[in-house]
């Protein structure tokens, strides 16, 4: 059964990986997670699949690029507050 975690407490899931981490078994790992966005929910695994990068070196760099990649109406004032702050 997948996991369903709101966006602004991804990071707690992102936390349990070791890194550095490939962009593949990131997503393989984050499968079986889904994100509930402002407008909808998403399976984390497959959004990780679709980012750019290859390797990330820490949670930071994962989170950061998935909160870029993120339209701001899936992340809404919530999650758009906490990714500036």
């Amino acid at each position: 059964m997948a996991r369903l975690v709101k966006i602004s407490r991804s990071n707690a899931a992102l936390e349990t990986l070791s890194y550095p981490l490939s962009r593949e078994v990131e997503a393989a790992e984050l499968d079986d997670m889904t994100v509930e966005l402002a407008n909808g929910e998403k399976n984390l695994g497959e959004l990780v699949a679709d980012l750019g990068s290859d390797t990330y070196h820490s949670v930071d760099d994962l989170r950061d690029e998935l909160f870029e990649y993120l339209p701001e109406e899936a992340l809404g004032e919530v999650e758009e507050a906490e990714r500036e702050g």
